[in-house]
């Protein structure tokens, strides 16, 4: 598959981009490798989860950052924060895992109509809830003023300093996500066909969505405890995947994650690039990509519908 070699590339440009003169072995593959993984990492566990959603939703969409996930893991991480609990606890990314998915969960709640949720209906949903849930975050930065710097940082999405063991742990969780829905693709090609004809084929619909809902804030989960928030790679990625390999997920699951690194890499190496040597929070740069592609999703369908 050609986007194995566009990862490597992207990361070897990535490595050596930038000013290199004076910066040693350590500099290099101390600092800048981990912070590469690290992109690669979370940009497969948000490609992953956009397809995911927006498979299982039939909903064009559908990504983390519009659907509240995000907001809910992060939710979860700065509670963490006010409450002492380190980054490095298995309480921190039990929280991150339990607010992502409640967050999921009340969006898809309050958009169901009927039996499916509308994409408007969801869009607006999304939107409360990620509200809401940013709202009781910055109230905790105001009330926590002590982590309010390191907190907004966060928010903004970034990966200096990238740290090993998070670094690990959430490699680990986003493997097992993607391996999960390469395991289980078949179930989501049956149900986007639609709840009646999945149940016809053998199927129950009530565990395929908590399967993959759980699959999917899962990997969010681990790209935000890593990361913190950044938006609109699981919108921007699988649509143009899927423009290439088609509606199956029997190979855009894993090519979303693939492509969801590269697309990752790149943003932050302009991120580190781009206004040297200031930084811009790479949550910045993929929301001045994704919004105009969201406005333009919008557009699309207002067009066709």
């Amino acid at each position: 598959m050609w986007l194995v070699p566009a990862v490597i590339a992207a990361a070897v440009l990535a490595l050596f981009s930038g000013a290199v003169d004076g910066a040693g072995p350590d500099i290099i593959f101390g600092l800048r490798l981990p912070r590469i993984l690290a992109a690669a990492v979370v940009g497969a566990g948000l490609g992953f989860s956009g397809a995911v959603f927006q498979g299982l939703l039939k909903n064009p969409l559908s990504d983390p950052y519009i659907l509240g996930t995000s907001a809910g893991a992060m939710a979860g991480a700065v509670l963490c924060s006010a409450s002492g609990i380190g980054r490095a606890s298995p309480l921190f990314y039990l929280a991150v895992f339990a607010g992502a998915f409640a967050a999921t969960f009340l969006t898809y709640s309050l958009a169901r109509i009927k039996k499916y949720p509308s994409v408007s209906h969801l869009v607006l949903a999304g939107v409360a809830v990620s509200t809401f849930l940013t709202a009781l975050i910055m109230l905790f930065i105001t009330l926590y003023r002590e982590h309010s710097l390191s907190l907004v940082y966060f928010l903004l999405g970034g990966f200096f300093p990238a740290d090993n063991y998070l670094l690990a742990v959430s490699c680990c969780l986003v493997a097992a996500s993607v391996c999960g829905g390469a395991l289980l693709w078949r179930y989501l090609d049956i149900f986007s066909l639609g709840e009646e004809k999945a149940s016809c084929l053998g199927a129950d619909p009530d565990k395929i969505r908590l399967a993959f809902f759980a699959l999917a804030s899962l990997a969010t989960s681990a790209a935000v405890a890593l990361a913190g928030t950044v938006g609109f790679v699981g919108l921007i990625v699988p649509h143009i995947l899927r423009l290439i390999f088609g509606a199956s997920h029997r190979r855009l699951l894993v090519s979303s994650a693939l492509g969801g690194a590269l697309f990752l890499i790149l943003a932050d190496t302009a991120a580190r690039t781009a206004a040297a040597p200031a930084e811009i929070p790479v949550g910045v740069v993929t929301a001045l990509f994704g919004a105009p592609f969201f406005i333009w999703l919008l557009r699309r369908m207002r067009d066709e519908g």
